[in-house]
């Protein structure tokens, strides 16, 4: 199936229509290219046209390799840190039971870091006897340093 292009007037398919393009009808659509400029960004992948690099860029992580392993469960099925890291902090961990277990150990895992110092609340500069005694994780534990 497909039409032309009202602005263009090339026959195309409907994937080469946004779903709003494509309802105005036969004669009033306009292509991809028409509406948003010649350039489209293509993912080498499975050939999909996206409008703008960034969401190219978003749709390419359906394509990393599943190779980060959980910190704390050492299942290795994440695409990014970040997703390792919402795995722990939702609470589905088997290594962690609970959020709140979850949470604190994270907590505690930043405090050990001295590159992260700045980045955490409510956490003195200076420790008697280690990292994570006895302190809970406050309710907002990290703060930017810019501008607090």
């Amino acid at each position: 199936m497909g039409r032309h292009c009202s602005h263009c007037g090339d026959w195309l398919g409907r994937h080469d229509f946004s779903y709003n393009q494509w309802r105005k009808g036969d004669g009033y659509s306009r292509c991809n290219d028409c509406v948003h400029g010649t350039i489209s960004y293509q993912c080498h992948t499975c050939s999909r046209v996206f409008c703008t690099q960034n969401e190219l860029d978003m749709h390419m992580q359906v394509h990393r390799p599943r190779d980060v392993a959980c910190p704390i469960c050492g299942e290795r099925r994440f695409r990014s840190g970040a997703n390792a890291v919402q795995h722990v902090e939702s609470g589905y961990c088997s290594g962690c039971q609970g959020a709140t277990n979850a949470r604190n150990q994270i907590y505690g895992y930043a405090q050990s870091q001295h590159a992260m110092r700045p980045y955490l609340a409510d956490t003195p500069m200076l420790t008697n006897g280690g990292y994570g005694d006895g302190i809970t994780t406050p309710d907002y534990p990290y703060q930017c340093g810019p501008c607090n």
